[in-house]
């Protein structure tokens, strides 16, 4: 079945049919330029309301820990924390998964509760287990799939951790993105068992990763073709970085702008050779012009990248033990030499000790990453 531009089978076209998702989201926010307004259904424009909700639109729930519902009708500002993801990229999720009646199914980030609605109709509702760290979310979230009849185990917890008392786990699948797989979600899930995780780091258009558990504790597979920018699993104390002063080191030219990151399929390379540490901001100024700002709290390094107004390029400054620009710099020339190949043509191995990323050309040389 094709829903939306997405190729279904059978029985996954199935649950979105069956599976509404208007209870999940009775609030949610529109973003108006640096704010955001929430929006539910008055009654006056009770069609429009569930246009938008049907749509295939992520649509954000919560901001700066703000959740829809308990916004009034006052506008707020800050970063999205929650959110309905797209139905399509969901689906794509959900395909990738492969869930089958009968399977355990671990869903880390419970969200809104509407994707574990759809697992507990593709594996049964007694077999589904979704964690969120928020106790407003998976509240509500029990609440709602109750409305459905369904009741899975919603746990409020710390989702790195897995949810033991459950496990093992046929199937685990994050609505949340990691840098590292948990090693927890390696020993929860079963030999021959499947997760789908985004992986993210710095950079817009992180990764989806398919991966099949082995016999040895390791897992392998594929990334996905659909670029993922999730918002991060929360686990312990979230350290927040401030963007450092353009102060001190050197000056150069640079052939290309720190817009080159905003193009999520080069991205995804790109991030492959950034350490896992380092954190990326943009901007832009009043005239427009594009900034970036990369830095590596760990050692201090700084890179600031301004675009040219006149041509092509950008004025880059660095300062600390290393240009953090160079590193993306040899990234994009390698990224062309390779002809610019997809993400799904990509593999991934993955281990409690560490994932690496290849990527096997036409003549048979293979590169490979670990980021």
């Amino acid at each position: 079945m094709d829903q939306g531009g997405v190729v279904l089978s059978s029985h996954l076209a199935e649950a979105f049919l069956n599976t509404p998702r208007h209870p999940f989201v009775p609030v949610f926010y529109r973003r108006e330029g640096e704010h955001f307004s929430p929006r539910g259904n008055t009654g006056t424009d009770t069609a429009g309301w569930l246009a938008q909700v049907y749509s295939d639109d992520s649509l954000i729930t919560e901001v700066a820990g703000v959740h829809a519902e308990d916004a009034g009708a006052r506008s707020v500002t800050g970063a999205p924390t929650s959110s309905s993801t797209a139905p399509s990229l969901m689906a794509d999720m959900l395909d990738a998964l492969d869930v089958r009646k009968g399977a355990r199914v671990l869903e880390v980030g419970t969200g809104t509760g509407y994707n574990a609605a759809l697992l507990c109709h593709l594996a049964g509702a007694e077999n589904v287990t979704t964690v969120d760290r928020s106790e407003r979310l998976t509240h509500a979230a029990r609440d709602r799939l109750a409305t459905l009849g369904v009741r899975p185990a919603v746990r409020c917890e710390d989702g790195s951790k897995g949810v033991p008392s459950r496990a093992p786990f046929d199937r685990i699948i994050g609505t949340c993105s990691v840098r590292r797989i948990p090693s927890s979600w390696f020993d929860q899930l079963a030999p021959g068992g499947i997760m789908v995780v985004p992986i993210k780091g710095a950079l817009a258009g992180g990764m989806l990763a398919r991966l099949k558990k082995r016999e040895d504790g390791t897992a392998a597979g594929h990334i996905l073709h659909t670029p993922a920018a999730f918002m991060p699993l929360l686990s312990g104390n979230q350290e927040q970085h401030q963007e450092p002063e353009a102060t001190g080191g050197t000056t150069r030219d640079s052939r290309i702008s720190g817009k080159v990151l905003d193009d999520w399929t080069f991205s995804f390379f790109a991030e492959l050779h950034l350490d896992p540490g380092t954190v990326r901001t943009y901007h832009r100024d009043a005239d427009g012009t594009h900034v970036t700002t990369m830095f590596t709290p760990l050692d201090g390094s700084c890179a600031r990248v301004t675009e040219q107004p006149e041509g092509a390029g950008a004025r880059v400054r660095v300062s600390g033990p290393r240009d953090l620009w160079a590193l993306v710099e040899r990234a994009h020339e390698h990224w062309l030499s390779l002809n610019r190949p997809r993400r799904e043509w990509f593999t991934i191995t993955a281990s409690p000790e560490g994932q690496t990323v290849a990527y096997t050309d036409p003549s048979g040389e293979v590169n490979r990453w670990s980021p």
